[in-house]
């Protein structure tokens, strides 16, 4: 039991930290965003860059989301953690920028495999088992995207991730599973165990 207050005791630590940073960004402290920035920033925009997949997109979306970090901390509830809520205005920058520009198509997946047959994946090398990953993330609708980087990437829980995709646990649950399954037979058709790679 003691181990177990230790880290709930450092959990409500952190949680206090953060919820004191965005009162003093609400009070104008530049310093408390800077802070801010340094212990998520980095989680902010590979959020940004999962979704969009352009690294100029996602560092646009990093930089506005900041913005927007800095305009509503006051606003900010304490209802959960601290990541979770910057995520969720990532994300909406993300949808925003995204439904405001045209994407272009995915392109089709790494053509240098042959069609006829499909490659083991002994055969296909670490690059090309990621571009295949990228490519069937980026064949997911945003959403399914969304649910998936945040559980798996981030560490969200279902009840974070349905607060920041707006929707409830049951939504979470079914888009998880279908962008679970979708990668898995994108992957299989390439001869690959989706086990390897995701």
């Amino acid at each position: 039991m003691g181990a177990l207050q230790a880290i709930l005791t450092l959990k409500n630590d952190a949680h206090d930290h953060d919820i004191d940073l965005l009162r003093k960004l609400a009070a104008g402290d530049e310093r408390a965003l800077h802070e801010l920035y340094g212990a998520y920033g980095q989680r902010m925009y590979a959020f940004a860059l999962r979704l969009t997949g352009n690294v100029h997109t996602a560092e646009e979306i990093l930089q506005e989301s900041l913005i927007a970090v800095w305009q509503s901390a006051g606003r900010f509830r304490g209802e959960g953690r601290v990541i979770a809520w910057l995520l969720s205005i990532v994300r909406n920058q993300a949808f925003s920028a995204l439904r405001s520009r045209r994407r272009r198509p995915v392109e089709a997946l790494s053509p240098d495999l042959p069609s006829s047959e499909a490659p083991t994946a002994s055969q296909v090398d670490r690059h090309d088992q990621a571009n295949l990953l990228r490519a069937g993330l980026e064949s997911l609708s945003l959403e399914h995207r969304a649910v998936l980087e945040l559980v798996f990437y981030q560490g969200l829980s279902m009840k974070e991730t349905a607060k920041v995709c707006d929707c409830p646990i049951g939504t979470v649950k079914s888009r998880l599973n279908y962008a679970k399954e979708h990668l898995r037979g994108v992957l299989q058709r390439q001869g690959l165990d989706a086990e390897d790679v995701i």
